[in-house]
């Protein structure tokens, strides 16, 4: 029997820390050495984030001889804490060498002040393998959390434009408890990062049949439909790779090696269509006449696909919040993955996430209860 949808754990009130004491601003911890374009392109998207939103300052983390003079060009000085940090991680690194020799990184430093309590959350650009290695061991797993998992916004047709897909890389396998665990904490992501009340969540799989699929996904089926109820959030069932991106869902449910290669499908397919329409609108004078009537709506049309608006995947599962950056991010992509860190802080988000785990792990001990209870 299913009891009456209480106050939900995602509405507890945010907790008082996250800011250093003294300064009343939020303080995000940043990894400057672990993208593509180099801690340049870090820097001017903190330079961003501090241009337009006062309540923010950092923790950068690198060698302070290559960051001071960027941070002072920058304007940043009385926003910005450098940690001096010698060592990087490369995105050739194994996370076990990074595990074992990886102390004097900036990553490993960037993590550190998470777990000191100096910073309410880490962002990197670095290989993501290392990174949640490195996050594993020093924040430790949230209680009834067996494999974490990483969360990204994906673009839709859904009224706040984006729906949440879990996992997309953390690790490759994911049996039915896991990929309930990946319910709760999507419908957790879904409340303080869009905004949804009762989130909608679906399971991906290859057809929406309920016979369908392998062994673990019909057996996830079961247990997050009955999860439904008590934890408040609406259970759609199957969903196929065509309704990523749709408004019949908020969150999608998948391991991460499926995860992953359709986010990867995702962002090639969304550059080759902008390289193609890129190319389509300058071939002859005619089509660049064209587009330049189109000019506004084109404008409209790159913003809604620009990846780097949702630069982001969040670590989810672990005792503090950790945004993965993409690779290759420019100064706007830091940007918003920072924008999206203010956000999780300002909300509380990991105190709800991990009060939520808890609550679904009381709900299925009560009901596995329930069951084995003999017949009278």
């Amino acid at each position: 029997m299913s009891k009456a949808p209480s106050a939900s754990s995602d509405d507890a009130p945010a907790p008082s820390g996250g800011a250093i004491s003294g300064t009343g601003r939020t303080i995000i911890s940043v990894d400057a050495m672990g993208g593509d374009q180099g801690p340049q392109a870090v820097v001017k998207g903190l330079a961003i984030s501090a241009h337009k939103n006062n309540d923010i300052g950092f923790i950068l983390h690198g060698p302070k001889a290559t960051l001071a003079p960027l941070v002072q060009q920058a304007g940043l000085s009385d926003r910005v804490d450098i940690r001096d940090c010698a060592g990087v991680v490369s995105m050739e690194d194994k996370p076990s060498h990074v595990m074992r020799n990886g102390k004097d990184t900036s990553m490993w430093s960037c993590i550190e002040s998470v777990r000191d309590g100096e910073a309410a959350v880490a962002v990197s650009c670095g290989n993501t393998g290392a990174l949640m290695a490195i996050s594993m061991l020093r924040l430790r797993k949230v209680e009834g959390v067996n494999r974490p998992a990483i969360a990204c916004l994906w673009p839709s047709r859904n009224k706040v434009g984006f729906n949440v897909m879990l996992d997309v890389g953390a690790d490759i396998r994911a049996d039915a408890d896991d990929l309930l665990k990946y319910a709760l904490m999507g419908t957790s992501y879904a409340r303080n990062g869009l905004g949804l009340e009762r989130p909608r969540i679906g399971l991906l799989n290859v057809g929406t049949e309920e016979h369908k699929g392998r062994a673990e996904l019909k057996a996830a089926h079961d247990l997050i439909a009955s999860a439904a109820d008590d934890s408040y959030f609406d259970f759609v069932g199957f969903v196929e790779g065509g309704d990523i991106p749709s408004d019949r869902v908020d969150v999608i449910v998948t391991d991460g090696f499926t995860g992953n290669v359709a986010l990867k499908t995702g962002e090639g397919t969304a550059k080759l269509i902008s390289d193609q329409l890129r190319a389509a609108l300058t071939h002859n004078m005619l089509s660049r006449f064209g587009a330049m009537l189109a000019l506004g709506a084109l404008k409209r049309f790159q913003k809604r696909i620009d990846p780097r608006r949702v630069n982001g995947g969040i670590f989810l599962g672990l005792n503090g919040t950790v945004v993965k950056s993409h690779g290759g991010a420019d100064a706007t992509g830091i940007s918003a993955a920072i924008k999206l860190s203010f956000r999780l802080a300002q909300s509380g988000f990991n105190e709800k996430l991990a009060a939520r785990i808890a609550a679904g792990l009381a709900e299925r001990t009560d009901h596995d209860l329930e069951q084995s209870e003999p017949t009278p």
